[in-house]
């Protein structure tokens, strides 16, 4: 299988090649595309298939702790159980961005995983990129990280170089230019309180 490789622009991502890569995702695809941050590996959560592919590539067993990608704050009701006001609020406030919000699952995120899994990464990436496909798609990606094999860098951030890497393995890498080396803030939010799990590029102060 020969990968694809396609040029987007941030700024106004070609509708036809969006449809495109939805219609790969829809057929249980594998896809490496840019975030607001790093690049990212994801599929739809509809197709078991994929997220198991990922799983492979990423050399992932056991517990899986992908996030999901989703448009916006609306599309998330369906995934989590209800959010508190403040949780709300901060979110609303820091989203799009390079943020991960960790949120108590709804009963539908372990039947999508396989997975006893409690509760779910939500991502908003400030990038239209993805946020367009997941649109089209009309329901979130899984996401997971690049990482690079390079000792001094710890995630990949040339596409063409992603792309020699995992050319065969998946079925489209995006090129959206050069990604970020910091990765997303993590944000728990399964309580009142947010927690700071990993400081990334987003500064989640600014949102306090």
């Amino acid at each position: 299988m020969d990968t694809e490789f396609i040029k987007l622009y941030e700024e106004n991502p070609d509708p036809q090649k969006i449809e495109g890569i939805s219609e790969i995702l829809r057929n249980g695809g594998v896809i490496i595309y840019p975030t607001d941050t790093i690049y990212g590996m994801g599929c739809s959560i509809f197709s078991a298939k994929a997220i198991e592919k990922v799983k492979r590539l990423k050399q992932i067993k056991g517990k899986t702790n992908f996030s999901f990608i989703c448009y916006d704050l609306s599309h998330i009701s369906e995934y989590t159980k209800s959010l508190s006001n403040p949780v709300f609020k901060l979110m609303k406030k820091a989203l799009p961005g390079p943020f991960t919000f960790i949120l108590n699952a709804s009963s539908k995120v372990p039947k999508l995983l396989h997975a006893s899994k409690k509760t779910v990464g939500i991502r908003v990436p400030d990038n239209n990129i993805p946020r367009e496909i997941v649109k089209n798609l009309g329901n979130p990606i899984i996401t997971t990280s690049i990482r690079d094999d390079d000792e001094v860098l710890e995630y990949s951030t040339d596409p063409e170089l992603i792309y020699e890497k995992y050319n065969g393995l998946v079925d489209l890498v995006i090129d959206g230019g050069y990604g970020e080396v910091t990765a997303s803030t993590v944000v728990d939010c399964t309580e009142d309180e947010p927690v700071l799990i990993r400081e990334g590029l987003g500064d989640l102060s600014e949102y306090l």
